[in-house]
């Protein structure tokens, strides 16, 4: 293991539960802040806080603190290794070099030189590109949580037929975001989903249970119909994934819109209950123990997943994957999901995980942050992308490991800021 890894605390292992509370949504770029946070400045002197006061979270890769890491040469990256890193990073540089850094850390002017040199750069010298371009960075101490997601595919058809009723919607003509000065905020920097009643009010939209109960039936949204309520709602956590009808065709769906309201995890909320661990009536904390529990208690399992009254309504998609926030593809095994207040999305991640906690060492090497999630939030909080099928799916739930995170920034950047 690496040399900055050494000395890393090494918590017992988090259940895979916690999944459900932090799989990575395919976001389109649109629905991310357009400006960057002010760099910090230096705090008024004033009272200090009591006691009894929790400090506030960072808002900020500035303001969590940046420190330089190790030399790329030192990481052991290789040709194989680097490629596929090389290849997504290739692809995000178009947007690299259009959009703004809500993290404070880059400007598209930094990314100039790598994004020209990557155009022709030969991937069987990918790990010299790395080494030659960037320099690593560690925000907020580097230590990291990492989970794992993945693209689902469940049973499904384009038109609605018997065994075949779970409507899956698209984005209905009513649903926008709130103007300016209608709603606050949200973290970020975005207003929230919404509609406008009759009155011109901006309020919520349609909950969950009131999803579910018709109120959008009748208005042409269906994009398709699931076999399985269960599936579709765990499609709806990772926020991309495939309809697959029997006769073997495929709709490939990706986020669209939500309908603003806050995201609950059901596994924390069984947790909560009792209802995971090991004992007698008790479910694993897995996404499968938790499908489990939902389809032997349908009642109680609906009434659980009605608790989480956040609504994700899709688009059909083209092309050979999902697209993420960046508005790239994302790829299995590249692509992590991180908060841009943080991460520059775009930039490589190099992950040292942990190997004493089972399983968590498949997430070692160098991803590309080109992704958000709806729970992936501060810094160093990961959610690793794994492609589709029985393998991801596996790999993804299963997947919750400690490390440590080196952020790749061009060459310069932490000179320009002062950090160096």
């Amino acid at each position: 293991m690496i040399a900055w890894l050494n000395g890393l605390a090494r918590p017992a292992l988090l259940v895979p539960l916690l999944l459900l509370a932090a799989c990575g949504r395919i976001i389109p770029e649109s629905h991310l802040p357009t400006t960057p946070p002010p760099l910090s400045r230096p705090a008024v002197p004033g009272p200090a806080p009591a006691a009894s006061q929790t400090p506030a979270p960072p808002k900020s890769a500035l303001e969590a603190g940046v420190v330089s890491g190790p030399p790329v040469d030192t990481l052991g990256l290789t040709a194989a290794s680097a490629g596929p890193a090389l290849i997504s990073f290739r692809e995000s540089c178009p947007r690299l070099a259009q959009r703004r850094d809500p993290s404070g850390l880059t400007v598209p002017a930094d990314w100039q030189g790598a994004c020209a040199a990557a155009t022709g750069w030969p991937l069987a010298q990918a790990d010299s590109f790395f080494a030659r371009y960037f320099e690593t960075a560690m925000v907020g101490g580097g230590a990291t949580f990492v989970t794992g997601y993945y693209e689902p595919e469940i049973t499904g058809t384009r038109t609605r037929q018997p065994g075949f009723e779970v409507p899956v919607y698209g984005v209905p003509a009513d649903l926008v975001h709130a103007r300016p000065g209608d709603a606050p905020l949200k973290p970020n920097g975005m207003t929230p989903f919404g509609r406008y009643d009759e009155t011109g009010q901006f309020t919520p939209y349609y909950e969950r249970a009131e999803i579910e109960g018709g109120i959008l039936a009748g208005k042409g949204l269906e994009l398709g119909w699931a076999a399985d309520p269960v599936e579709l709602f765990f499609l709806q956590i990772q926020g991309s994934g495939r309809l697959r009808a029997p006769d073997g065709s495929v709709v490939r769906l990706g986020y669209a819109a939500d309908n603003g309201r806050d995201y609950t995890s059901i596994g924390a909320a069984m947790r909560e209950a009792g209802l995971i661990g090991t004992g007698p009536g008790q479910y694993p904390g897995s996404m499968q123990g938790v499908m489990a529990y939902l389809r032997e208690h349908p009642a109680d399992g609906k009434a659980l997943m009605d608790r989480n009254k956040s609504w994700v309504f899709f688009r059909e998609l083209t092309g050979d994957g999902p697209v993420g926030a960046l508005g790239v593809p994302v790829r299995a095994h590249v692509t992590l999901a991180a908060d841009p207040l943080f991460v520059p999305l775009g930039a490589p991640v190099f992950l040292a995980m942990d190997g004493t906690l089972a399983g968590a060492n498949v997430a070692n090497g160098l991803w590309v942050a080109q992704d958000t999630g709806g729970a992936i939030k501060g810094a160093n909080r990961f959610d690793s992308f794994w492609g589709a099928g029985p393998d991801a799916r596996a790999t993804a739930g299963g997947l919750s490991g400690r490390g440590r995170a080196l952020l790749l920034l061009p060459r310069g950047t932490l000179l320009r800021l002062g950090l160096r």
